[in-house]
C-alpha cells in the first residue's frame, strides 16, 4: 500500500510559526527604550531582501557578549524596497530615528527590508545561548536567522516567563 500525505498551508505556517533573528545589544536596548516610551509598532532595518517573509512571532537573539534569547514580538510584515521610499513610509518606527543616521546605516544599500513588529516583550528569564542550542539540538545558530515551529516557539515562551 502506497503512503501519501498532503502538505497544506497550515502545516507550512506551523513549521514557520516563529522566526529567530540575531540583533546587536545596542539595537535591543533601543527597542526596549522606545517600547517604554510608548512606541507600539517598531521596525528593524536590514540590508536587501532579509527574512522573515511570513511568520507569526519574532524572537530576538541578542548576539555576544550577551548571547541570549532576550524577548519576542508579534510579526506584522516585512516590507522591502528602495531605501529612500521605505524611510519615508516607516522611518519613524526605526531605532535609527533620524534620516542622517538612517542614511549612514543604509549607505551603499540599494534595497532594504523593514521587519515590522508590535507588542515587544522582554523576557523575565532570557534563554542563554547554550540552553537554546540544546533545545534546538544544534551546535550553532544561523547568522541570518531561522524559523522554528509552533511547538518550539511555545516552549521558548514558557521558558522565558
Amino acid at each position: 500500500m502506497e503512503k501519501s500525505f498532503t502538505l497544506n498551508k497550515r502545516d507550512f505556517m506551523d513549521d514557520k510559526y516563529a522566526f529567530v533573528m540575531m540583533i546587536k545589544d545596542k539595537w535591543w536596548r533601543e527597542f526596549l527604550r522606545l517600547r517604554h516610551k510608548g512606541k507600539q509598532v517598531q521596525s528593524y532595518v536590514q540590508n536587501g531582501w532579509a527574512p522573515p517573509k511570513n511568520t507569526s512571532l519574532l524572537f530576538f537573539y541578542v548576539s555576544k557578549p550577551v548571547g541570549e534569547i532576550a524577548g519576542h514580538a508579534e510579526f506584522i510584515e516585512r516590507k522591502t524596497g528602495d531605501a529612500e521610499s521605505l524611510w519615508k513610509e516607516h522611518g519613524s518606527e526605526s531605532v535609527l530615528q533620524t534620516k542622517e543616521k538612517y542614511e549612514e546605516f543604509t549607505r551603499d544599500m540599494q534595497r532594504v527590508s523593514f521587519i515590522r513588529f508590535k507588542n515587544l516583550q522582554a523576557s523575565a528569564k532570557p534563554i542563554p545561548l547554550n540552553n537554546f542550542l540544546m533545545l534546538l539540538g544544534v551546535k550553532r545558530l544561523a547568522r541570518g536567522g531561522f524559523y522554528v515551529d509552533k511547538e518550539t516557539a511555545e516552549r521558548m515562551i514558557a521558558l522565558m516567563e
